[in-house]
């Protein structure tokens, strides 16, 4: 069976632009919770904030819509999530306990100073 080019293509573009959305959405959603619809915030936020250049302020712009509807699909983990300790999740906090656990900051304390061309640091 022979299809035509031009479909393909075209649900292809569409396969990938909507595999695409919701960026900021995603990205949020994978960090600690931030509340309700954070990806909407951060998109909207990037828009409005004049020191962003103009090419990721309209990829923001883009990204905001195909953020709100992945919110809207998200809220009920929000919800659930809602009640949860915000800063024990956060990466941040994570290092900052991997660390302790492991002593690096004693190991880091006892540790030679670095040379470089015989010279040290």
């Amino acid at each position: 069976m022979i299809v035509p080019k031009k479909p393909r293509t075209a649900g292809i573009v569409i396969c990938l632009s909507l595999a695409g959305s919701g960026c900021s959405s995603v990205m949020t959603h994978t960090g600690p919770d931030q509340g309700y619809y954070p990806g909407t915030r951060a998109s909207a936020s990037m828009v409005a904030d004049s020191n962003n250049g103009w090419p990721l302020r309209s990829l923001a712009a883009i990204d905001l819509p195909f953020s709100a509807l992945m919110d809207t699909l998200l809220l009920p983990m929000d919800y659930i999530r809602s009640g949860s300790d915000k800063s024990k999740d956060s990466p941040r906090e994570r290092v900052l306990r991997s660390e302790k656990l492991s002593g690096t900051n004693e190991s880091l304390s006892q540790a030679t100073p670095l040379a470089v061309n015989g010279h040290p640091q």
